[in-house]
């Protein structure tokens, strides 16, 4: 029994062997490596290495070594084919089954590579010596990419003609379909064998463990082809989503540097390369996938994103996002000046390329300073608006922490209480159910804010995202809500006791009644009926003719109101309420409109 020898490497190429080794043997980082006993002998001196990136484990006391198939085999005592079963399992990979074609597949696949090695060398040589090839050098030399350059990446040049490297390849012995499978000609209607690529400047595409398996074309200026990049489409041997252009020459240093590179195109990574930055690496074709990130990690656990990684917008802000918790990567983003790619660079200033991947920074301080850069802030509004917008941004990434450290540096540069956009940051990861309220135990004298002031005691975690000091207009309870909040920073004791600390005599009066008040509640309906009272209150109070801009937003604040009695839209709106509170607060000088006379 056999398998489709491609189904052998996804296995491989899915499943991380310091993962696997984890289910039997305790390991711990030591560099590159990871270590840790070794489970074929008795030792007390960990001598059994694994490194990720080379998928392989060595043991320096026995000797035993091998891959992930060879651990499990020699760990389970089963034979080969049984752990690719087990891998494939653990991988939810559906394995095609083969017999005797084991060995067949592996000369095809040997077949294939074989031909594309041999295009390599036949589009190289002829851009290295034919004339036909003169405006490809030229074009070259004018990028800084020509003589030893060429030779390092191995560029090639498609000459003009319709089946100058199929008729070589056939003459070499390589059959039609071998040309066909690996996308280098396809038959025409003529049925004649037609090359792929014509005319074009090539880029040869390697797998990380340098085998040739596909090629990127691009046109010569004044082409009358529409398309400047032509790219090989998927083949036996060629995954997009698996394969990253110039890995194969970048691991080594990424390994080093534990930080890769990613850029937009061929001619960047050459231009990092040139520049002695030598762990760049580029899609190909297609935008970063997961794939890649999981691929990356085998080498590095830092990514540098050199190209525009905002122009996907929200939706692949969160993916990034998802794959930094997932994958344990940091991701940042690298800034060019002038708005210039790394390929110019490499030529114009290679101090400010490799300076520009020094300083980088995280993916999301990258996309609130593109939010925040340049904007004015000559008013209340101008600040308010900037707010919102960089909240916005905040509040897309998962972790609570970070929102509330981004949110800290908005309010900070923009004048807004640090309390209040770090509310709204919290709030993002804790978003209660909105449910009717069921019978609460206290007099008709205690108000909303003591309901709510009695609530932070006995479940912070579930109303104190949704509340601001804005939302408090009678002293008392706005001073106690500010006590609590101060005592929440603090990091050892109960929330009470360290608010009762630092409280004055009638705060802690309200807190020592708070603590005991029988109140059965839900807490979000405490929050949405503080939140609509307050607004009310605000737009009826509003003793000052209102500015256009101002008339807009309370008209919206009014249509939020209206969304607040509906389940659906209630946290929606409740969200959209707090940060006009938050901004109506900034633009009265703290007082929101709200403060009693």
């Amino acid at each position: 029994m056999a398998f489709v020898e491609d189904d052998i490497e996804r296995v491989r190429a899915s499943t991380s062997i310091v993962e696997v080794i984890q289910q039997y043997v305790a390991l711990r980082k030591a560099g590159r490596n990871w270590v840790g006993l070794c489970p074929f002998h008795t030792e007390k001196s960990g001598s059994f290495n694994v490194r990720e990136e080379t998928g392989r484990y060595k043991c320096f006391g026995c000797q035993a070594a091998g891959d992930i198939f060879t651990f499990v085999q020699e760990i389970e005592h089963i034979d080969f084919v049984s752990s690719v079963e087990k891998l494939a399992a653990r991988a939810n990979i559906t394995l095609t089954y083969t017999t005797g074609g084991e060995s067949q597949d592996r000369q095809r696949r040997k077949k294939l590579i074989s031909a594309m090695a041999e295009a390599v060398d036949w589009y190289h040589q002829r851009l290295l010596h034919s004339p036909d090839a003169r405006a490809a050098r030229d074009y070259l030399r004018d990028r800084g990419l020509a003589g030893d350059v060429a030779r390092q990446f191995q560029l090639g040049y498609a000459p003009d003609e319709w089946d100058a490297l199929s008729q070589h390849l056939v003459k070499k012995g390589f059959a039609a379909d071998v040309l066909s499978d690996v996308g280098l000609a396809f038959t025409n209607k003529a049925n004649r064998l037609q090359d792929s690529f014509r005319a074009r400047i090539m880029f040869p595409i390697f797998s990380d463990n340098g085998d040739p398996v596909a090629f990127g074309g691009r046109i010569l200026p004044g082409s009358a082809d529409p398309a400047k990049y032509k790219n090989s489409s998927e083949t036996k041997i060629y995954f997009k989503s698996k394969t990253l252009y110039g890995l194969n020459w970048a691991k080594n240093d990424v390994v080093k540097a534990d930080q890769v590179i990613v850029c937009e195109g061929y001619t960047d990574v050459i231009g990092f390369h040139r520049s002695g930055v030598t762990r760049a690496v580029a899609t190909c074709g297609t935008s970063l996938t997961e794939e890649h990130v999981r691929i990356l990690k085998r080498f590095a656990s830092k990514v540098v994103l050199a190209f525009d990684a905002d122009a996907a917008g929200q939706g692949a802000a969160e993916k990034f996002y998802e794959w930094e918790k997932k994958y344990q990567v940091q991701v940042s983003v690298a800034k060019f000046p002038d708005g210039k790619d790394p390929g110019d660079l490499a030529i114009s200033d290679p101090a400010a390329l490799a300076a520009a991947i020094d300083e980088a920074v995280p993916f999301l301080g990258f996309r609130v300073n593109r939010v925040v850069s340049g904007k004015p802030l000559r008013s209340p509004e101008d600040r308010a608006r900037l707010a919102a917008q960089a909240m916005e941004v905040i509040n897309e990434h998962p972790d609570v922490n970070v929102r509330k450290l981004y949110a800290g540096e908005i309010a900070a540069r923009v004048g807004l209480p640090v309390a209040d956009l770090s509310r709204l940051a919290e709030r993002r990861s804790s978003q209660p159910v909105v449910a009717a309220p069921v019978s609460r135990g206290v007099g008709v004298s205690e108000n909303a804010e003591f309901i709510a002031i009695s609530l932070l005691l006995q479940s912070w975690d579930d109303i104190a995202p949704w509340l601001i000091e804005a939302l408090f207009v009678s002293e008392v309870p706005r001073r106690a809500f500010v006590t609590l909040a101060t005592a929440s920073e603090i990091e050892t004791g109960s929330l009470l006791n360290n608010a009762l600390g630092i409280a004055d005599p009638e705060v802690r009066e309200m807190l020592e009644r708070a603590a005991v008040a029988d109140i059965e509640v839900e807490p979000s309906s405490v929050a949405l009926n503080l939140i609509g009272v307050t607004v009310r209150r605000i737009l009826s109070q509003r003793t000052r003719i209102a500015v256009p801009e101002e008339i807009r937003e309370d008209r919206d604040a009014r249509v939020q109101l209206e969304n607040l009695d509906n389940e659906r839209t209630a946290l929606a709106a409740a969200e959209s309420l707090l940060m006009w509170l938050a901004v109506r607060t900034f633009q009265t000088g703290g007082r929101g409109d709200n403060s009693e006379e």
